[in-house]
């Protein structure tokens, strides 16, 4: 069982790696802008190819080597070992591809200044906000009374709790750390549990208000594509915050009945949040990365190649960090995966993400 799903963990992290060139926007190619009449650029489309082909032998050869070393039939110590390292390392193996080709776009674009005597324009339209279907904040509060109930209820069994509070969880499931009971002690969870989920409002709230960026070459494909993203990035935060909802109960319930649980749901818990978590990605992926595919016979609507999107390469850090004082937006479209990036230069961006979190260490550490 730990087999499976460890190969299914990283199969399935393995599955958006190789996709991620292919399913964000085709103006953007390894976190560099080009011109709506070069999506289809041999040289272009040679890198994505590469850089999967690539990705997927490297992660293949790491996975070999891991069953090498554990002698072939991996024990529960190796497997658990592996489904806590092999997608870092698989993440770290695909993210160094990225910078390759990262530097190989840009100098590409360079050399063949795609971008030289063309009229780059922004384009916006008053009435698409009318059309978005994001979810409202109203409903992530649905987990957050799931979360104030769960306090209520650690606080009436008080009493029933061991005097040894877990803190950590080790790779085998099992608590390797504890602390002594008190209210703040057996809290802990709960209140991490709240405070994320206080986050995820925050998160939904400043995408909600932020721009809505159209492309100039295909303003109907892009629209689509945008309003998509914004609403199934909603719905999947709020299936995050369940799943965290559930886990986290789930952790709490076993501190209170510590001899009722089995030791292997226990491990299968954490490994099946993780399993629904790359699904829902992948699903997000396919909702928003198929939008370009379906508008195919509309790539180019200036065939003259003189108006094209406005090149932000400069406020895009190695295509992954954006930094622009101009853009009210506080968060905006990734160029190399599919979700909202912060805008660094939106000091209350940092409010909303790291906030929560030092709050999360504070309880952590108290």
């Amino acid at each position: 069982m730990e087999m499976a799903l460890l190969l299914i963990t990283i199969g399935f992290l393995l599955m958006i790696q190789i996709a991620v060139p292919f399913i964000v926007k085709r103006t953007v190619v390894f976190g560099v802008t080009v011109p709506i009449e070069q999506v289809k650029n041999k040289q272009l489309l040679g890198y994505k190819k590469r850089y999967a082909i690539l990705t997927f032998v490297f992660s293949l050869a790491i996975l070999l080597l891991f069953f090498i070393w554990s002698g072939g039939t991996p024990q529960e110590n190796h497997l658990i070992l592996a489904g806590l390292y092999l997608p870092f390392v698989i993440l770290f193996v695909s993210l160094s591809l990225y910078f390759y080709f990262h530097a190989k776009v840009t100098k590409l674009k360079q050399q063949q200044e795609w971008f030289k005597d063309r009229k780059q324009v922004n384009i916006s339209e008053l009435n698409i906000r009318s059309k978005d279907e994001m979810l409202p904040w109203v409903i992530f509060t649905i987990p957050m009374l799931i979360s104030i109930s769960l306090i209520v209820f650690t606080l009436m069994n008080y009493h029933q709790f061991p005097n040894q509070i877990p803190t950590h969880w080790g790779p085998d499931g099992k608590p390797d750390a504890f602390t002594t009971k008190s209210y703040f002690s057996i809290l802990t969870l709960p209140l991490i549990l709240l405070v994320m989920q206080g986050m995820f409002i925050g998160i939904i709230e400043m995408t909600r208000k932020s721009g809505i960026k159209l492309s100039a070459g295909n303003v109907k494909a892009s629209r689509i594509r945008q309003l998509r993203l914004r609403k199934y990035t909603s719905w999947f935060l709020f299936v995050v915050s369940i799943l965290l909802t559930m886990l986290f109960s789930f952790l709490q319930f076993t501190t209170l009945y510590e001899n009722v649980v089995n030791d292997l749901l226990i491990l299968l818990m954490p490994l099946t949040f993780s399993a629904l978590l790359f699904i829902g990605a992948i699903i997000l992926a396919v909702k928003v990365g198929k939008v370009d595919s379906d508008f195919d016979l509309e790539i180019i609507e200036d065939e003259n190649g003189e108006i094209t999107n406005v090149d932000e390469d400069h406020y895009w850090k190695g295509g992954l960090i954006y930094y622009n004082p101009n853009d009210p937006s506080i968060f905006v479209e990734k160029r190399f995966g599919v979700g909202w990036t912060l805008n660094f230069a939106r000091p209350i961006g940092y409010l909303i993400l790291v906030g929560p979190l030092l709050i999360i260490l504070l309880i952590t550490f108290l």
